[in-house]
């Protein structure tokens, strides 16, 4: 009898400990989905490095509850084995002395299921600082942002004025630049012409200059000869 009522008790406390793990399991992951990583490709290191952190305190919290609980029943089940050594032989005792055991489990595990709330509840809070100051920051940049675009977009060219009348003055120097340059190619190909015909006369005076000095030789050349003669007919009827 006393070990169905032992039994009783023990299926009243693990539904509460099989509760507080699922609440746990429940919250962590609630709060994983809560955490919002900013898409700045700067921040990414840092925000993985915090999730690894993140990742490594849950779990050693997992690994430390678990640890707890393996120790709570194994000093249950050695209640339980002490319990039932003690036989018929002394059945008030064992009554009462059960009795005080599973008042001091139920207070155990009421007293451990309070530490567990306030310690989720100490991680729940950090958790909700660190993803306000997260969506502080990222607030704060989108604003500087969109205070950007806004100066870009009102952007205005403060010499446009003087740029489209340059332009336009361009555009006429451009439409007087072709006239020019197809009479430029004109007188340039009548230079060409007179410049050739001029080397030409250039050459054909040189050739006359020249036979013309070979003359002028040959006749100084032809009366120093007969001057020469004359000289010496002179002198032979003297």
């Amino acid at each position: 009898m006393h070990s169905l009522f032992f039994c009783i008790k023990w299926a009243i406390i693990k539904p509460v400990c099989s509760m507080i793990m699922s609440r746990y399991i429940c919250l962590t992951s609630h709060w994983r989905k809560r955490i919002i990583i900013p898409k700045q490709k700067e921040k990414e290191k840092k925000k993985q490095e915090d999730k690894r952190d993140f990742q490594i305190r849950e779990e050693g919290f997992v690994e430390a509850k678990m640890q707890t609980q393996n120790k709570t029943l194994e000093q249950q089940q050695s209640q339980v084995q002490r319990i039932k050594s003690l036989g018929d032989t002394d059945y008030s005792g064992s009554l009462a002395l059960m009795e005080d055991k599973d008042e001091e489990i139920s207070r155990s595990a009421l007293i451990m299921f309070r530490a567990k709330e306030e310690e989720i509840e100490k991680i729940k809070m950090a958790v909700r600082e660190r993803v306000h100051a997260q969506l502080g920051r990222v607030e704060e940049e989108t604003k500087r942002l969109a205070e950007i675009r806004e100066e870009l977009e009102g952007l205005a060219d403060p010499m446009r004025k003087e740029v489209g009348i340059v332009r336009k003055k361009i555009d006429t120097v451009n439409k007087e630049l072709k006239p020019l340059g197809q009479s430029c190619q004109k007188k340039e190909k009548d230079y060409k012409e007179a410049l050739e015909a001029f080397n030409e006369k250039n050459k054909e005076k040189a050739l006359l200059i020249n036979k013309l000095m070979e003359l002028v030789g040959e006749s100084e050349r032809l009366r120093m000869k007969k001057l020469e003669e004359l000289s010496k007919n002179i002198e032979s009827m003297r």
